[in-house]
């Protein structure tokens, strides 16, 4: 995979088909919106599938930024008049590869994965490239470059790097040195590792301002995150900033808090400083009411938008195996952009399907 392709910040809104009127009654985050969770949420494709069937693997919806992505991709298949082939794996990666093969041997056109991790990424490349079938994954990258793919990621490294170098400027006011904590993804998903990089990133270039860091795994486990989450502040109360690296952990850091007097806005004595990653519909809820400072934003839509039309240009043109990698920039919307921004980022601007 040797060619990339970065997309400017704001695209996406350009690629929207109807998100944006969708939403005239979403006020998005914290519980507040009230539009409809069947909104179409569907992309601009740019290429008519008529006649061509699409299988669509996903791993899951068990978070506001996955269950909006495959109803996006979805939508837009179907928008595009795609026949779609579509397969939940339930996070089990070897029943995700049985339905690839599944769907190889019915001889569709084209596959869209959002794989379990790296490794099983590169394993349904081969099966796609061995069948001469167009594959695209959305969002978790492949361990490797081995094999051809369109892969459409976020610039996760700098996307937590820019949202922790907001709490690193608001620490600095404190005045003194400070206790930074991580909740560190699965390791064994790229996206995990590259957040945890742009945290430390930042916590390595100011050893003046911060201690230590302390680290709580989460496996992408709420309950997990949660209950380590514990131990950690149980053992070290005097948290002053706490990095996410997925903003679906926000209910199970505020349960651990609030008890403890430590779930407090902006301007409260006990404040802790939180950012996290994603852009979901409660962490835009949460900066608006100054309990969250900040959030490095996905631009789901322009990374289904891009995949999908790479895609569909591919099969139109007989192309077996499109090879590239679109990097989706993406931006952290803090306290100190939020009017400025609120609206660049999803989870502001749509009610999130259930997950």
């Amino acid at each position: 995979m040797t060619r990339f392709r970065t997309a400017m910040a704001g695209v996406a809104a350009l690629a929207l088909v109807t998100t944006l009127s969708a939403c005239g009654t979403t006020t998005g985050g914290g519980g507040t919106s009230t539009g409809a969770a069947t909104e179409d949420i569907s992309v601009e494709v740019g290429a008519d599938l008529s006649g061509k069937r699409i299988c669509f693997g996903f791993s899951g919806s068990e978070t506001e930024f996955w269950a909006a992505g495959i109803k996006s991709i979805s939508d837009s298949l179907k928008a595009a008049n795609a026949t779609v082939i579509e397969h939940n794996s339930n996070e089990d990666p070897n029943r995700q590869l049985e339905q690839v093969r599944d769907c190889i041997t019915q001889g569709v056109d084209g596959i869209v994965v959002i794989p379990e991790d790296g490794s099983s990424a590169n394993t349904i490349i081969k099966e796609a490239n061995d069948a001469d079938i167009p594959i695209g994954i959305f969002n978790r990258p492949p361990a490797t470059e081995d094999g051809a793919a369109i892969v459409a990621v976020a610039d996760n490294r700098d996307v937590a790097a820019q949202t922790t170098q907001y709490l690193a400027d608001e620490a600095a006011k404190l005045g003194r040195k400070v206790q930074p904590l991580i909740m560190v993804g699965n390791l064994s998903d790229q996206n995990a590792v590259e957040r945890r990089n742009g945290f430390y990133e930042v916590i390595d270039a100011n050893p003046d301002l911060f201690l230590t860091p302390i680290e709580v795994q989460t496996n992408w486990d709420a309950a997990t995150g949660q209950a380590n989450l514990q131990a950690a502040v149980q053992a070290n109360p005097d948290i002053d900033v706490l990095f996410t690296s997925s903003d679906f952990l926000f209910p199970q850091i505020q349960a651990v808090l609030e008890p403890l007097g430590k779930w407090k806005p902006v301007g409260e004595e006990g404040h802790v400083l939180m950012g996290g990653l994603d852009g979901d519909n409660r962490a835009c809820g949460l900066i608006r009411d100054g309990y969250v400072d900040a959030t490095g934003v996905q631009d789901l839509f322009y990374e289904a938008s891009s995949l999908l039309e790479a895609l569909g240009t591919a099969i139109a043109d007989g192309e077996t195996d499109p090879d590239d990698t679109i990097v989706d920039p993406g931006f952290a919307l803090t306290s100190a952009n939020f009017d400025e921004r609120e609206k660049d980022m999803w989870g502001c601007v749509i009610t999130p399907p259930s997950s």
